[in-house]
């Protein structure tokens, strides 16, 4: 459990400020507590005053809020409405008069910079929107995209909702077989993609891997390239396209495609333990509603907003970041290249230049950051900041507190939001009406029924159990693509109507909330339980150790034992010893009980684009097993200290 106080307290400021202060007492609520228990309460109620408090528009206006006919895995939200996501996008504000605004701040891996308005996003999505239209791209047709974070990524996305086609979002990271079989899987007739894109000086050559991919991948029939370094490449005649050529000679999209708001808009693909990718299937009135929800309800996102979240298109929270911050009238700050390129303090030029009132990183990064030194972020102005978010994993104590009162100060809570691609958004976070303690959630995100519950389903406070939401709620996916079953058989086969997310998480005696780690990462020592983020955060404790991921091995005697690989601070060497003074340190935090059997010195952990530590797969590794879906892996080198860990180290005896 922890056992931190309180970091931070919301000042006056901030509760004058809030929207969700001033949506609650609309509704004549006198506190927040009060409004969580309202909104779950009456879950089509609460849903159908959210979108009326963020002035989303239907039309035709929907009949009913929502419909469980079909069963509570797939509710029908604002059922018989008309709703198309791009118009509360760009048409919402140009309409009012604020086509001048800033909603897209781009900064790309070299320095460059460009801005652009409302008005010329707008500009650009319907000339381009037609232009897809002319290579035949129509309602319902699945076109991935593959590109770096710039602004035309921005226009690719906005673009195909317009037109009602269906996006795949893909890491601009992934090798050609993991494109090609979300591709496959989907049926996609087109692929938007970029010549390459720059990564820490040099260039990914992103269009030699969609060659690859296009290879194996027969349904798909055309391809737009944008040219974003200039690069020479290879084009296939008949097939490719360039994006300057195509947009040359049509003229702008003269109205959005009528859309329902049960259309889908995209399939966004999450890796699973095993098998194959899954295609979460997400709408117009659902994803979008969602990430804005949360946008303005826990982080407090308005119209004078630059929300910078550190993020590639591929993970949820790029989609997230472009419709959740465009239909709230705020500015989406995107940047292309690495936090610490080429200095470690890149990052906080980044918010020092786009004046980012809101920044989302995820511990990793921060672990990263940390392990270069204060003067890097000492000697930037991150007055601007408001507000810190995160996401992605479990904290640790130290990094937690770094981020805190480096890059905020002190003055500026940390706003820790967990929920998963298949979601849409949050279960758990924070807001600004609540004080924050470290590495902690301050409970359920407004409208999530959420909870945590013990092996029978019982709700538990004070120990490790289930996260589990008992409600549905807009922004969850409306299965995966092409699979149901497998939807019903992941999500909803454990307890009756009731959707088991796979997370351990843990309520503390003061209602503060504590994500554990994923529950198919749950270690089992001697009959005890505890998540790989409590051993991982006692390991990084240690001053010698700046990164760790724990696993679960077998053992004879306790049934599974608990093998930690660590990064050091240092690259000269450890001591000797060191590995018998980290696992002591972690037995004096956790108990000798949760004493690690063994710990192995790696260079790098195996982690995705958006940081997340892949537990998994160092298990895998170590074991000799299948590592099942690797593609989304940013560094699969880093698998091979892991092999050679199993080939040339013995367990330490466990004494």
């Amino acid at each position: 459990m922890n056992k931190e106080a309180v970091a931070w307290y919301p000042t006056a400021e901030y509760l004058h400020r809030s929207r969700l202060r001033s949506f609650f007492e609309a509704k004549g609520l006198p506190d927040y507590e009060s409004f969580l228990s309202w909104a779950v309460a009456d879950t089509g109620r609460y849903w159908d005053a959210v979108v009326a408090d963020l002035g989303f528009s239907f039309e035709p206006p929907y009949s009913e809020v929502v419909d469980f006919s079909l069963g509570t895995p797939w509710p029908e939200w604002f059922v018989d409405g008309g709703f198309n996501y791009v118009a509360a996008s760009l048409h919402r504000w140009v309409e009012a008069g604020d086509g001048d605004k800033i909603a897209v701040i781009w900064e790309g891996d070299g320095g460059q910079q460009r801005r652009l308005t409302y008005q010329e996003l707008l500009d650009q999505t319907l000339v381009f929107a037609s232009a897809l239209r002319s290579i035949g791209v129509e309602k319902g047709d699945r076109v991935g995209i593959f590109m770096p974070m710039i602004p035309e990524t921005v226009v690719a996305v906005l673009s195909l909702g317009a037109i009602g086609a269906i996006y795949i979002p893909m890491f601009s990271g992934y090798g050609p077989e993991a494109l090609a079989s979300r591709l496959r899987d989907c049926g996609a007739t087109v692929l938007i993609t970029a010549d390459g894109f720059y990564r820490r000086g040099a260039v990914v050559e992103t269009k030699r891997v969609a060659d690859d991919a296009l290879a194996q991948a027969p349904t798909v029939k055309r391809c737009v390239v944008f040219s974003h370094t200039g690069a020479e490449i290879p084009l296939t005649e008949e097939r490719d396209v360039r994006w300057h050529e195509l947009v040359k000679h049509v003229s702008p999209l003269e109205a959005l495609e009528r859309s329902n708001a049960s259309d889908p808009f995209m399939i966004m693909y999450t890796s699973g333990t095993t098998g194959k990718p899954k295609g979460a299937v997400h709408v117009h009135s659902g994803f979008p509603i969602k990430a804005a929800h949360d946008l303005a309800y826990c982080f407090d996102v308005q119209r004078d907003d630059a929300v910078f979240w550190m993020t590639d298109l591929g993970w949820m929270m790029g989609p997230w970041l472009i419709c959740g911050g465009l239909m709230l009238g705020a500015s989406i700050v995107l940047y292309e290249g690495t936090p610490d390129f080429p200095n470690p303090d890149r990052l906080w030029q980044v918010v020092e230049r786009s004046g980012a009132t809101v920044l989302g990183v995820a511990p990793t990064a921060i672990r990263a950051l940390m392990a270069r030194g204060d003067e890097w972020v000492d000697d930037r102005d991150l007055s601007t900041l408001r507000i810190l978010g995160s996401t992605g994993e479990p904290w640790n104590s130290g990094p937690w507190h770094w981020y805190f009162e480096k890059a905020g100060g002190g003055r500026c809570p940390i706003i820790n939001y967990s929920g998963g691609t298949e979601t849409g958004g949050g279960i758990v976070g924070g807001t600004t009406l609540q004080p924050v303690k470290p590495c902690g959630f301050s409970g359920p995100v407004p409208g999530m029924d959420a909870d945590v519950v013990d092996e029978a389903g019982q709700p538990v406070q004070g120990s490790v159990g289930e996260l589990v939401v008992r409600q549905p709620w807009v922004g969850m996916t409306r299965g995966f693509w092409g699979d149901p079953d497998r939807y019903l058989d992941t999500y909803w086969s454990r307890f009756p109507g009731v959707w088991v997310h796979g997370d351990w998480a843990e309520i503390d005696d003061d209602g503060c909330w504590f994500i554990r780690g994923r529950s198919d990462d749950t270690l089992k020592v001697a009959g005890k339980r505890v998540g790989p983020s409590e051993v991982e955060s006692a390991a990084v404790s240690h001053p010698a150790v700046q990164e760790a991921a724990a696993i679960g091995v077998p053992d004879d005697i306790k049934g599974e034992a608990i093998v930690v690989f660590a990064v050091l601070r240092h690259s000269d060497g450890a001591a000797p010893g060191l590995d018998q003074e980290i696992r002591q340190h972690v037995a004096r935090q956790l108990g000798a009980a949760l004493r690690p059997s063994a710990v192995h010195y790696v260079r790098d952990l195996p982690r995705t684009r958006n940081a997340k530590v892949m537990r998994r797969v160092i298990r895998a590794a170590f074991l000799g097993l299948p590592a099942g879906d690797i593609t989304a892996l940013e560094n699969p080198g880093s698998i091979d200290d892991v092999v050679n860990a199993r080939f040339a180290a013995k367990e330490t005896p466990d004494r």
